[in-house]
């Protein structure tokens, strides 16, 4: 049964759902990175076990979102973190693959959601009744906790890919597009964990495939 508290904070976002039931917290990480899969969790709270400091997990230092993932996981009534790989991300285009991965994060919960609250203005096809909230990981507990649940999980994969091909520095930048990452794709070229489909590795695949046909040539 949904409690006042959740009451009181759907009623604040405007949304007139009065059928009682369990709601989903939805958020994503990696949407902005050229490199490794694009994460999203869903997590329903208990609300008698409540997790203090929860918020956008950017805000949040990075040694608090450790000590918070492991504390939502053990308090949290359903949780699911899953994927959309590289190969999806280039196949169907990063939002797509985003929202993929948000309805694999929700179908996984061993709880069925009644309701379901997505950060952002874009919404997952889902089998029940969904609000995207702009800013919901600021505003909304279950989804400042999914929110945190995405970035840690890949934070340690792009840990796991710095062990894997360490000349291009993901345990640094996590993927994103710095300057170091920049030279370093220039310098060593894609490897397979880069989103060809995103501009900079394109460019950079493109002139390799043209100095393999100019050295066909010769």
């Amino acid at each position: 049964m949904r409690s006042p508290k959740s009451s009181r904070l759907l009623e604040q976002l405007g949304l007139g759902w009065d059928t009682p039931g369990l709601i989903a917290g939805v958020d994503e990480a990696g949407r902005g990175p050229l490199a490794g899969p694009v994460v999203a969790a869903a997590v329903i709270l208990d609300e008698r076990q409540p997790v203090r400091g929860l918020g956008d997990s950017k805000t949040i230092s990075p040694r608090r979102r450790e000590r918070l993932f492991d504390e939502i996981r053990a308090k949290a009534l359903a949780c699911c973190i899953a994927e959309a790989s590289v190969e999806e991300i280039d196949r169907l285009n990063i939002l797509q693959a985003t929202l993929l991965a948000m309805r694999r994060a929700v179908g996984g919960l061993r709880l069925l959601p009644q309701r379901v609250l997505v950060d952002g203005n874009r919404l997952p096809l889902l089998a029940m009744p969904a609000a995207a909230i702009v800013r919901g990981d600021a505003k909304v507990p279950a989804i400042s906790a999914a929110s945190i649940l995405a970035k840690v999980y890949r934070d340690r994969l792009c840990l796991a890919m710095d062990l894997a091909h360490p000349v291009y520095g993901f345990a640094r930048h996590k993927g994103y597009p710095t300057a170091d990452h920049l030279a370093a794709l220039r310098a060593h070229g894609a490897c397979p964990l880069h989103r060809s489909s995103y501009a900079p590795v394109r460019a950079v695949l493109l002139q390799a495939a043209l100095a393999r046909t100019a050295g066909d040539a010769e």
